[in-house]
């Protein structure tokens, strides 16, 4: 009788242990989550950095878009990914309501990158659709109000879970997105209506913007009277290669950042019992927060006034290094040069 209450009390205890057990850091992941931190912040940072800079770059209505994108993808790099990593290993323990305030900042900020880029897209669908109407439609006032509104949609959105659209937190305290988060959510509401929705907007306005320009090119090429029919072919083709290729990017990243994420997601409702490993989950999750730190690149390093600035910012700083060499150079040569001069040069009294 003894024995077995010794072995059902060493049963309890493992139980005990195992639903305490604090799941184990997935290095691989950590590393990658805090590497992609630390681009989205810097990257960002660099855009708001020369925007502030410039006062020609201050005074452009577009940029106001840009510095809300980034100040999203900052927010992305210093607290969304920091909770997903705490997250992962089921932190914070046995505290629902901060639990689902750590979930919920996932949401919002990433909702807010999203609302952004879409943003952005109407901006400039409006620049070269509407360029007579665009003064009126994007003044400093109106557009300050959009991304308000961008801003406030995201904190609505990423904050439904946190009112009580939420699976309760499991008997092991663990804080994990997963069994937390509802997917009932995340496919019907945060993918279906605040993705793809989003996406599919994109892509329309793209398209308008790509067929525009298109025909813009090809009238502007073909008033070339000076050069061949060759060469205003080889100039039309080019240049609407280029355009292309930057409107692909543009809609590739999003897409290819953003989908993986919620075809799981839409998997996992429609397929409990589907096993899908943790490290393709945890993958695509990386994939959603690479974006922060690829729209720097794509939105911003491919437009001209800020290649500009960057390479103006990047000569200043190679001019001021260089300097520094010349004239560290220019002493020592000056002080070679008049060596020679006080060897031949008699001392007094010889």
């Amino acid at each position: 009788m003894e024995a077995f209450d010794n072995s059902s009390s060493k049963q309890s205890c493992l139980r005990a242990a195992n639903m305490t057990s604090t799941p184990v850091l997935d290095v691989p992941y950590f590393l990658c989550e805090s590497l992609t931190a630390l681009l989205s912040i810097v990257g960002n940072l660099f855009i708001c950095a020369i925007i502030l800079q410039n006062r020609k770059l201050r005074a452009v209505v577009t940029n106001y878009f840009l510095v809300s994108l980034a100040i999203a993808d900052i927010l992305v790099g210093t607290v969304a990914i920091p909770c997903a990593q705490f997250t992962n290993l089921g932190m914070p323990r046995y505290r629902p309501r901060l639990c689902l305030l750590m979930l919920c900042t996932l949401l919002v900020f990433t909702q807010a990158s999203i609302f952004g880029l879409l943003a952005i897209a109407v901006e400039r669908y409006i620049s070269i659709l509407r360029p007579f109407q665009y003064k009126s439609l994007m003044s400093p006032r109106n557009s300050l109000l959009v991304i308000l509104a961008c801003w406030v949609l995201a904190i609505l959105i990423g904050l439904l879970p946190l009112m009580g659209w939420h699976n309760p937190l499991p008997a092991n305290g663990e804080c994990l997105f997963n069994s937390i988060i509802k997917n009932t959510y995340m496919v019907y509401f945060n993918f279906m209506a605040c993705m793809l929705a989003p996406l599919s907007v994109m892509m329309v306005l793209y398209g308008r913007i790509f067929l525009e320009v298109k025909r813009q090119i090809r009238k502007v090429a073909e008033g070339e009277v000076d050069v061949s029919a060759q060469e205003r072919r080889r100039i039309i083709v080019r240049k609407e290669l280029q355009t292309a290729t930057s409107l692909f990017i543009i809609v590739f990243v999003f897409t290819a950042c953003w989908l993986p994420v919620h075809i799981l997601n839409t998997v996992m409702l429609f397929c409990p019992t589907c096993s899908i490993p943790n490290q393709v989950i945890l993958t695509t999750i990386i994939l959603s927060h690479i974006n922060s730190a690829i729209n720097p690149v794509v939105y911003v390093f491919r437009m001209r006034s800020f290649r500009k600035a960057f390479e103006s910012t990047l000569s200043c700083l190679c001019l001021s290094t260089t300097v520094g060499v010349l004239s560290g150079s220019e002493i020592i040569a000056s002080n070679t040069s008049e060596m020679p001069v006080l060897r031949n040069t008699s001392l007094p009294g010889n």
